[in-house]
């Protein structure tokens, strides 16, 4: 009887969790702080695990659901036979607008005790996909949560064979995702390679006061909204130039938006070590051929709008951005038939060595 516990115990260490239940979650505190989120994961963070060899973070949207977005990221290392040897973490960065020190919105998630709560107003600054701070602790930010899960991944006592962390996101997680790679300080991990996948975002942040003319999108993809035909440039304009209406759009280049007005975890660089890091870094923008529609929460704020007219315009523009402008490497992806859809994208075949590098 105590072989055959002791052998059980033994398996279910290292038998993938696959249920989006409170059984399989954790979790997770940034030392020197109270605070706490919930992850879902496959194996546990806090136990020895030799043999994973890679690790996938995917980050929720705008309705904070990790247990729907964890059950995403199973079905596509289902797909590609990648369960066994992969670690998928799901974290939420939960809201609730009742809750102290909170303002704004309609956010009713559940907190348990300690649990972290973000503001819930979509156009703050400071919301959790954006680096902002626990409503109840200024100086703890999404982002040290995240530096935290990578950490933990990285540590070589609890995954010796991981080498690999795949940070991904769709749509506000994708926002997460694009302005974390700028600022993250856990790339340089001894052993760990760590790469970006920008899902569908509404937004990103420009490293200038550049933004993107008719010129930026390519001929070949038609990345406006169904019925929208301007008429096409007599003189056509470079593809990105100091945005004309900055006027009339004052927080165009602030932050989230761009690098002006940081504070807390994102002012810790300079504007030039933001650049630096945001070029530097492997990035893949993953994006659905048909995310031309304002579905979901669309940021059609002034901001937002100087950016493109769709979320795919938005990503052929940011990337062309990127790679001209500021020397960077960066890959897109564009997905055919997806719309704004996390499932569709990540169960693609064409995004799964993306998510699932050998």
């Amino acid at each position: 009887m105590l072989h055959a516990l002791i052998l059980a115990t033994a398996m279910a260490s290292v038998t993938p969790c696959t249920s989006a239940l409170p059984g399989c979650s954790e979790w997770i505190e940034v030392p020197g702080h109270t605070a706490r989120i919930q992850i879902y994961r496959t194996y546990s963070l806090t136990a020895r695990n030799p043999r994973v060899r890679r690790a996938l973070i995917l980050v929720h949207g705008i309705n904070r659901d990790a247990n729907h977005h964890f059950r995403t990221a199973l079905a596509a290392a289902f797909l590609d036979g990648a369960m066994e040897d992969t670690v998928i973490v799901a974290p939420r960065f939960a809201s609730n607008s009742a809750a102290p020190g909170n303002e704004g919105g309609h956010c009713t998630d559940v907190l348990v005790p300690a649990e972290a709560n973000w503001f819930c107003e979509n156009q703050r600054p400071d919301t959790w996909r954006s680096g902002g701070p626990d409503t109840a602790d200024a100086k703890l930010s999404s982002f040290d949560f995240m530096d935290e899960i990578v950490r933990r991944l990285a540590n070589k006592r609890l995954f010796p064979n991981l080498h690999v962390v795949v940070v991904a996101g769709h749509s506000a997680g994708g926002q997460f995702v694009g302005r974390y790679e700028m600022v993250g300080a856990m790339q340089d991990s001894p052993g760990t390679t760590i790469s970006y996948v920008v899902a569908n975002p509404s937004s990103y942040a420009y490293l200038s006061g550049s933004r993107p003319t008719a010129s930026a999108l390519p001929e070949n993809i038609s990345a406006i909204a169904p019925g929208f035909r301007a008429p096409p440039p007599t003189d056509p304009p470079p593809p990105f130039e100091a945005f004309s209406d900055a006027k009339n759009c004052t927080g165009f280049n602030d932050w989230p938006y761009g690098l002006n007005n940081r504070s807390g975890y994102m002012a810790r660089l300079s504007d030039d070590q933001i650049r630096k890091q945001a070029a530097g870094r492997p990035v893949t923008y993953l994006l659905g051929e048909s995310d031309i529609l304002p579905s979901g929460i669309f940021d059609a704020s002034c901001p937002a709008m100087a950016q493109g007219p769709t979320r795919l315009a938005r990503g052929l523009a940011f990337a062309k951005y990127m790679n001209e402008m500021h020397g960077a490497h960066h890959k897109v992806l564009v997905v055919p038939f997806c719309g704004h859809s996390a499932r569709c994208l990540f169960t693609a075949d064409a995004a799964l060595p993306v998510i699932f590098p050998r």
